[in-house]
């Protein structure tokens, strides 16, 4: 039984949490991941899957996946060192790396746990990190689970982020660590300028690509290929649970030796269970889609410039950019909760961020765009938008 004392005091935490409008609600969706969605028997418009490319209800996909549950199973019951790895598993790392162009690749259960497991296997208390203040949550776990020496710079800052590097000169190895796609704007990172400087002060450069990989570039290996760094990065995180099909598992690519080493001391990867062997399939299936159906690339981006244009004429604040991840700014965690309300009743299904996921003040509604969608429903996106934040008072 729960100590009464340990029990108010989670209770008055949930019910401040409550107070101050920033509750996470669950809405149970009884349909595949698409351009709409099931929720309680209502056909919604889905403007806030990380489903990019619209392959989350592929076909080849799940044909796939079927196969190789018939023929491999569900699951591995085992992690890879013992009898967890499948010829799956070795065909796709081999796959992503020759997509990406790197030495090597080793597969995650997700990318969160590739974050959390790359520093401390690879550096110690003579090393350092210089990571992105805003950066990810699991690239801030991991840091805090290394030894390593901790820099922080301004949001691409550059000139932070030198004065950081000779700060930490003296340490064994330095290594930069940054999102690739900030995933609550969609910011893209200065990648070319980022890895000038580490080659300058020979540091190497970890990008975590999640929000990049399969669309971004013009051969959509993420935003190393956009910014025209490949070749430069010497670690790359990602995930095949967004634009790659949108299930599970993450990896981490780059430099042999760095791979090597994570193999044998990595431990989210010595400890967890192996991919299952359908999600390994499907992610197969996945790279060999972005070769045969390169028009759902062109599509997601015709898609966002389609929106970005209209959220703009109507007057909504979002961050500049290019990314199909559009933040509508709105300030004001009940007026981001009253829209997402407002906007769900219309038929349109989206989130309301607020702090701790995003700064105080910082409030919106994150809408991310979808090879999946067409302009018919991003046009009717707009003109509901456009309504509830008249209703609400955001605009006139």
């Amino acid at each position: 039984m729960m100590n009464e004392k340990v029990r108010e005091t989670v209770r008055a935490e949930l019910a401040e949490i409550k107070k101050s409008g920033l509750t996470k609600e669950e809405w149970p969706i009884t349909s595949p991941q698409a351009s709409h969605i099931i929720v309680e028997g209502r056909r919604l418009l889905n403007l806030c899957a990380n489903n990019y490319l619209g392959l989350a209800d592929h076909p080849n996909l799940i044909q796939a996946a079927k196969k190789a549950l018939d023929e491999r199973g569900y699951g591995m019951a085992s992690v890879r060192f013992i009898c967890g790895t499948q010829d799956l598993h070795t065909r796709l790392e081999a796959r992503i790396s020759t997509f990406l162009k790197t030495d090597a690749t080793l597969l995650y259960s997700s990318c969160f746990d590739a974050n959390t497991g790359l520093f401390e296997a690879l550096l110690s208390k003579e090393d350092a990190i210089l990571s992105d203040a805003l950066n990810h949550a699991s690239i801030i776990d991991g840091v805090r689970l290394c030894k390593a020496a901790r820099f922080r710079y301004r949001h691409m800052d550059m000139d932070d982020l030198e004065e950081k590097l000779r700060e930490a000169k003296n340490h064994r190895i330095r290594i930069i660590a940054t999102d690739g796609v900030f995933s609550m704007d969609g910011e893209i990172a200065p990648l070319e300028e980022i890895c000038r400087l580490a080659e300058q002060y020979e540091a190497l450069v970890m990008v975590d690509d999640s929000h990049a990989t399969g669309f971004m570039g013009d051969e959509g290996r993420g935003s190393i290929d956009h910014c025209n760094v490949m070749g430069r990065v010497d670690l790359v995180t990602s995930t095949l649970g967004k634009a790659m099909g949108g299930a599970s598992g993450g990896f981490v690519s780059g430099r042999r030796e760095l791979i090597d080493l994570l193999r044998q001391r990595s431990r989210p990867y010595l400890f967890s269970n192996a991919l299952p062997p359908m999600i390994a399939a499907a992610a197969l299936a996945a790279f060999d889609l972005l070769e045969r159906e390169p028009d759902r690339k062109k599509r997601l981006w015709a898609n966002t410039q389609f929106f970005r244009e209209g959220i703009t004429a109507i007057g909504l604040k979002i961050k500049p950019g290019v990314h199909p991840i559009i933040p509508v700014l709105i300030g004001d965690p009940m007026q981001a909760k009253e829209m997402s309300k407002r906007l769900l009743e219309e038929g349109i299904y989206v989130v309301p961020f607020s702090f701790p996921v995003v700064p105080k003040g910082e409030d919106r509604i994150r809408v991310q765009i979808s090879a999946a969608h067409d302009e018919t429903d991003l046009a009717f996106a707009l003109e509901k938008l456009k309504d509830a934040a008249r209703e609400i008072g955001i605009i006139r």
